[in-house]
């Protein structure tokens, strides 16, 4: 098993979330999160005065396919959450030792 975490713009959850479910994933955790890459940030212009943006909004998805599905999974985020422009966000893999449901004690596989 896998825990896939890919950081993505906001306006792009409703697509890959759309993109993730055709592929058949059944679950997922996101979170709402700032942070900076090689942009590092933006100025912004408020009441007249420019000040620095150093963490800008982005999406976390966190979800743990099996290792079939993992290439899968990848390639449906990158083709739905690139634009081609700075801050389209980065893709983790991880590896997962064990899972457990808790309300039916199920394990593994059976447990996602």
């Amino acid at each position: 098993m896998k825990k896939i975490e890919a950081i993505i713009k906001p306006f792009k959850l409703d697509d890959v979330r759309a993109a993730l479910s055709e592929v058949g994933v059944a679950g997922m955790t996101v979170s709402e999160v700032k942070g900076f890459g090689r942009q590092r940030g933006h100025t912004e212009l408020y009441r007249g005065a420019e000040y620095m943006v150093d963490f800008l909004p982005k999406v976390k998805l966190e979800i743990v396919v099996a290792d079939d599905d993992v290439e899968r999974c990848i390639e449906a985020i990158i083709e739905t959450a690139q634009t081609g422009k700075i801050g389209d966000g980065k893709i983790f893999v991880t590896a997962i030792e064990r899972v457990i449901r808790i309300r039916t004690g199920e394990e593994n596989e059976d447990a996602i």
